[in-house]
């Protein structure tokens, strides 16, 4: 439950966070009995993910007065629409991507070069200002991976507009500050693209991308740009992350919360935006039990949309990280100025960002091809005589591909009515065996887990439709062994207990 916050305490302190965190009431599932292998056991709300401390130390160097200096420049620019100045130092778009461009790069100085920065740019047609033309350009600070194909791509949208007034959306002259939306999210995502680098400059397992992209106030241009980008160029997204919207704490009512946040996790609920909407929730309960988020199950606000979509619609898990109090008087309009950002609480944001970002890319991928597949179905013999089922029809055969520094894999169970995974099934270094318990009516998904103890977001099993791409080629189903017999060979060994 989240608590309210007197008016005149947030007023007094709008810059820091405001007050001691009240204790946040959860609901929990029952306590973990100890780990003993290859038997199952209850989970708590953390799910069975480990703290890692190097993770933990790096959430103490994000800083919220380097947040509120990089959204107070942001604001200085005047305006930051797609269609303003590109050519001025001092105002417009071009003077923000560029100042954006050199903080990057004084962090990749500081680091002895562990940051690769560029610009990702594409004409294209808006079709919300009557088909004009447009030079898109999003800001990129790589910290390459030992792993290159697989990205973690955290991003905030540092277009800004006066879209809540007549003829805003592509208004190039009137001062759009911006501050909130979505000067928060890219002050967050430029910060942590400093603490990463100094906390990392080797990298992790997986490579990271922090994006500040245009054009989300012109239809998500600039995020989709790069995620069809991405995929042109055959990178794997192990997610794609936005901050949008992340700094207001107090409803014009009255009403404030600088002590939760909300993520928005798309449908269905076994796609991989699901999962790592489970995943984040859980790491927050393990890294930050006092800063509460807030998962809600759909892909965004009602009516609404963010730079997490693109992803989600190219078939990767996408999520979008935004505040609590949302107040429109602070989105698209003079009025989202700087004096009401609390930058305390963006630094909260971005610490549950970092654990994020970090835990993904210090995992192994997650396990690819996920299926079940049930056994026990009658087949004809080789004699055409009908053979009797071992199981009928009551066990799975689960199976998935080998993930590149994996030594091991956890089962993961829940019911269908759960919002988390319920059971943890350790397996050992195996990429096949039997569920023996009636998965209709349960979800089963499958996770690597690192030698450094980094567990993988999960793969749900069965998995979810393949997405139809725009070109409206339709995908073929994921085979789960609904209607069809049991697979060639004998059933492999027990999922542990299965229990």
């Amino acid at each position: 439950m989240t608590r309210l916050r007197t008016t005149a305490c947030l007023l007094a302190a709008l810059a820091t966070a405001c007050g001691t965190p009240a204790t946040v009431a959860r609901t929990t599932l029952p306590t973990p009995a100890p780990t003993v292998a290859g038997i199952s056991q209850p989970l708590d709300a953390t799910a069975g993910l480990q703290r890692n401390g190097a993770i933990a130390a790096a959430l103490g160097d994000i800083d919220p007065s380097r947040i509120r200096r990089i959204d107070s420049a942001l604001v200085s620019f005047g305006t930051r629409n797609s269609f303003s100045d590109t050519t001025s130092s001092t105002r417009g778009i071009g003077a923000a991507r560029r100042w954006i461009f050199a903080e990057f790069e004084q962090y990749a100085r500081d680091c002895g070069g562990c940051l690769r920065v560029e610009y990702n740019s594409k004409v294209q047609s808006v079709a919300r200002a009557q088909g004009r033309q447009v030079n898109i350009v999003d800001v990129l600070a790589w910290l390459p991976g030992r792993d290159t194909s697989r990205v973690v791509v955290i991003s905030g949208h540092y277009d800004s507009c006066v879209c809540g007034m007549p003829g805003g959306s592509s208004d190039s002259l009137a001062t759009a500050p911006g501050a909130d939306d979505d000067g928060s999210g890219t002050s967050a995502v430029v910060e942590l693209a400093r603490v990463f680098s100094r906390r990392y400059p080797k990298g992790l397992d997986a490579s990271i991308i922090f994006v500040t992209v245009a054009a989300e106030e012109q239809g998500l241009l600039g995020a989709r740009q790069l995620a069809e980008w991405l995929h042109e160029h055959h990178y794997t997204v192990v997610a794609g992350m936005t901050d949008d919207i992340v700094g207001n704490v107090l409803a014009e009512n009255g009403y404030a919360d600088s002590t939760s946040m909300r993520i928005f996790a798309a449908d269905p609920d076994n796609s991989p935006s699901r999962e790592l909407g489970r995943y984040v929730w859980s790491l927050d309960r393990l890294y930050m039990p006092n800063f509460d988020v807030l998962p809600v199950w759909r892909l965004d606000r009602i009516g609404r949309g963010g730079d997490h979509e693109p992803y989600v619609s190219l078939g990767d898990a996408g999520l979008r990280f935004t505040e609590r109090v949302e107040n429109y008087n602070r989105q698209h309009l003079p009025t989202d100025d700087f004096a009401h950002v609390n930058f305390g609480y963006v630094a909260n944001v971005a610490r549950v960002n970092a654990i994020a970002v970090a835990s993904l890319a210090a995992a192994p991928a997650t396990p690819a091809n996920a299926r079940a597949a049930r056994q026990g179905r009658a087949a004809p013999s080789a004699a055409g005589n009908v053979t009797r089922s071992g199981s009928g029809g009551q066990a799975w055969t689960l199976s998935w591909d080998a993930s590149a520094g994996a030594v091991g894999y956890e089962l993961l169970v829940r019911h269908t009515t759960s919002p988390t995974w319920e059971q943890v099934i350790p397996l050992g270094n195996t990429t096949r065996c039997t569920l023996a318990r009636q998965l209709d009516d349960e979800w089963a998904g499958v996770r690597a887990v690192g030698a450094n103890g980094a567990r993988s977001m999960a793969a749900s099993m069965p998995a979810p439709p393949t997405p139809v791409r725009e070109s409206g080629a339709a995908a073929s189903p994921p085979a789960t062994g609904g209607r069809g017999g049991q697979p060639a060979g004998p059933p492999p060994p027990a999922c542990g207990d299965g229990r």
